[in-house]
């Protein structure tokens, strides 16, 4: 089952993603200008970070655009997979710029022009920072509502360019109260050296999106909304995975049902509570059971109390955790819980 809101996030996404592309091209621009006046190498380091923030707002666009199309014969999962390589990319990015940062300033370091206007360029900067936070701020939290890797990799390093600016304006206050010209060139360089650690970061967490990483907070809200959802006959889940495409997760997982249950009474009961788990989870999404029959080996934590070939007394449900739903069968005194062919 598909959440109804689906359309509605697309937008968002969407619209979000212009915002930041045109926004990023305003304050690399703004950046630049300081750079023009003052001559600083780190005001340059900042500014080669905007480069990436604009070429990557762009480039998340096109991808989000192509993640919210629908599944079709080709794609049968969908194009949610396509805002990790997103993510992925700008993250490459900064990396690569942190070393142009680093090699630019290490030839500062021997031959560089003393910088010059530092004030004013501390004030342009700053105005950048300002817009790059509400930016990023904005960013980070349309990506966590509506679900979208590329949209949180973009403002989790927009809000680390404030970092880096803000770091930039306090060196540049250092090298107007020392004199010490050299300082410039060196802040540029730890600049880059926290890109090269931020950028190495957003690819390590797009790989695990690439290679369906467990992802315990999603697996948190999932076994929240299975346990809420959780009725008689749903005996017991076990062998749980789920699958990332961008805002979609495919789930599947064993079911085990009554095993005098019909085929369209057992198709009724699941369908339905499928549908309730889906609608209660934080991601869009699907369900898929792998039915398993009790075997007359669940009866001390199958609630279903008129069951007909009953061969104990219930005693208690078993506990829907993410360690009990993503592991397999556990034993009791019946023996083991386990309906594997």
């Amino acid at each position: 089952m598909v959440a109804t809101n689906v359309l509605s996030s697309e937008k968002y996404r969407t619209r979000a993603a212009w915002i930041s592309a045109i926004a990023s091209l305003l304050i690399f621009l703004l950046k630049i200008g300081a750079y023009k006046l003052t001559n600083s190498a780190a005001v340059l380091s900042d500014a080669l970070e905007s480069i990436v923030n604009v070429v990557a707002s762009i480039v998340a666009l096109f991808v989000i655009r192509f993640a919210t199309q629908p599944a079709d014969e080709e794609h049968p999962y969908g194009h949610g997979k396509a805002e990790y390589f997103s993510a992925a990319f700008e993250g490459g990015l900064i990396f690569f710029a942190a070393l142009m940062i680093i090699a630019e300033s290490l030839k500062a370091l021997v031959s560089h022009a003393p910088p010059q206007k530092l004030e004013v360029g501390i004030s342009i900067i700053g105005v950048a920072a300002f817009l790059n936070l509400i930016l990023g701020i904005f960013l980070k939290r349309v990506g966590k509502n509506h679900h979208s890797e590329a949209l949180q990799a973009s403002g989790a390093h927009v809000i680390s360019d404030v970092t880096t600016t803000v770091g930039v304006m306090v060196g540049l206050g250092l090298v107007i109260w020392t004199k010490i010209e050299w300082l410039d060139p060196a802040i540029a360089i730890l600049v880059g050296l926290h890109l090269a650690f931020s950028g190495f970061g957003i690819v390590r967490q797009s790989w695990g999106g690439l290679l369906d990483e467990s992802d315990e907070e999603a697996l948190a809200n999932l076994a929240d909304s299975i346990g809420r959802n959780r009725r008689p006959g749903i005996i017991d889940i076990h062998h749980l995975r789920v699958i990332r495409s961008g805002s979609f997760h495919h789930v599947d997982a064993h079911l085990v049902v009554p095993e005098y249950w019909d085929v369209a009474f057992v198709h009724n009961v699941t369908n339905e509570f499928e549908q309730q788990v889906v609608k209660d989870y934080t991601f869009d999404g699907e369900i898929a059971f792998h039915l398993d029959p009790c075997k007359k080996s669940y009866c001390q934590i199958c609630d279903v109390m008129d069951c007909p070939i009953r061969m104990v007394p219930f005693e208690s449900l078993r506990p829907l955790t993410v360690k009990s739903l993503t592991s397999g069968p556990v034993k009791t005194n019946q023996g083991t819980y386990d309906n594997e062919p």
